[in-house]
């Protein structure tokens, strides 16, 4: 049997995340303090005590979960560890546990990614929604049958939930269309821009840059990331599909398949929330799954 560890993205925040850690371990201390001082404001203060308006904000969400998430990885060095992935933002997290970015180097990308995400979702009316009760399949037909607007597929998160992002307009139109054709539910999302998708290329090329200078070492273990749901362990095609991920979409479902054709048959979800825990075991059912926060 082999172990898997998986990471969160955004979205699993609350009020309060990390104040356990922070208060639990010294060395996790050291560690939310060196982010404050690397990111220029106290992330810590708004993590424990900020609002949930305040913690939506992508600049804060993203580097939010991405530390607790390897914050809570690293006071477990008893955790074992075969195979790893991230969902979405959740990536970041996972190429830091497996030794690809440094701690350092990982928060800064995340940080550069928040960033230029935020400013991407300004340059258009944009968003994403999603469709519950219906194949990937004919979900992908409708989508594409929207005439003058962009929508695609952007989260594959487990059998019958498929997130859409595009245009505004064509969000709306895709909805329609999809509760019209038997989704069980077709719902837009509270989000400020279509993430995953083509919309999100000016953020790509900023990010793309930020990637050009870091260091990306060999892993620890193989990582199985969004673009292609496949195993790799080497750091050129890490770099390249981890530029790919904002333009193209999460493959989740793929992903926990094919680390289960590849033997894992643990999981252990570290960081915010269960969201991925309960994917998990709504892909296969038959897998253990556990999670740590703290």
């Amino acid at each position: 049997m082999k172990y898997a560890v998986v990471f969160p993205g955004q979205g699993s925040q609350f009020k309060g995340m990390g104040k356990v850690l922070y208060d639990r371990y010294s060395a996790a201390k050291e560690l939310f303090e060196k982010a404050n001082t690397l990111l220029g404001f106290r992330i810590s203060d708004l993590m424990f005590e900020g609002t949930e308006e305040e913690l939506k904000q992508t600049r804060v969400t993203q580097p939010a979960i991405f530390l607790h998430s390897i914050i809570a990885f690293l006071m477990h060095p008893e955790l074992k560890m075969d195979m790893v992935a991230g969902h979405s933002l959740g990536e970041f997290t996972a190429l830091v546990a497996a030794g690809v970015l440094s701690f350092e180097d990982g928060l800064q990308l995340v940080a550069a990614r928040a960033q230029a995400m935020q400013e991407a979702c300004v340059l258009q009316a944009s968003g994403m929604a999603a469709v519950l009760g219906m194949d990937d399949e004919q979900v992908e037909r409708i989508c594409a049958t929207i005439e003058g607007e962009m929508v695609v597929a952007a989260n594959y998160n487990c059998p019958g939930q498929l997130v859409i992002s595009g245009t505004q307009r064509g969000i709306e139109l895709a909805c329609e269309k999809l509760k019209a054709a038997g989704a069980r539910r077709a719902l837009p999302l509270p989000v400020s821009g279509a993430f995953h998708s083509p919309l999100m290329e000016p953020a790509r090329e900023k990010l793309e840059k930020a990637i050009a200078a870091v260091t990306f070492h060999t892993p620890s273990c193989p990582i199985y990331q969004n673009v292609s749901a496949k195993a790799t362990t080497d750091p050129k095609q890490i770099r390249q599909q981890l530029i790919a991920q904002l333009t193209s979409p999460v493959k989740w479902t793929h992903t926990i398949r094919m680390m289960i054709a590849d033997g894992a048959r643990d999981f252990t979800e570290v960081g915010p929330g269960k969201v991925l825990s309960g994917l998990i075991q709504k892909i296969d059912a038959s897998v253990q799954v556990h999670q740590i926060q703290d």
